[in-house]
């Protein structure tokens, strides 16, 4: 399914930090569930509205990125913010992340 459409997931907030973290992946979670796998689809995040955010944002991705890998399907951030990159490739998860 190499030319299957991109779908969406729930946007990042503007902060992502320990306190909406959870709430953040429950809310990808749940969009997950309300659809049938499909081995080779990307869903995408958007990140253009996040702007404070810690460790907890990678966290949460990264459990985002296992669901999706467990369905053989991608995460694609589009727009992320420079720090999030730096953040990403100083914990060593950059293209667990793709953009």
């Amino acid at each position: 399914m190499a030319n299957a459409p991109n779908r969406s997931l729930p946007a990042l907030p503007a902060r992502l930090t320990h306190e909406q973290a959870d709430a953040f992946a429950r809310s990808c979670a749940t969009a997950l569930h309300a659809t049938q796998p499909r081995p080779g689809a990307v869903w995408v995040v958007d990140a253009a509205a996040l702007a404070h955010f810690d460790s907890a944002a990678l966290a949460a991705l990264l459990a985002v990125h296992r669901q999706l890998q467990a369905r053989g399907e991608t995460l694609q951030l589009a727009a992320m913010p420079q720090r999030l990159h730096d953040l990403a490739t100083l914990y060593g998860v950059r293209d667990l992340l793709s953009t």
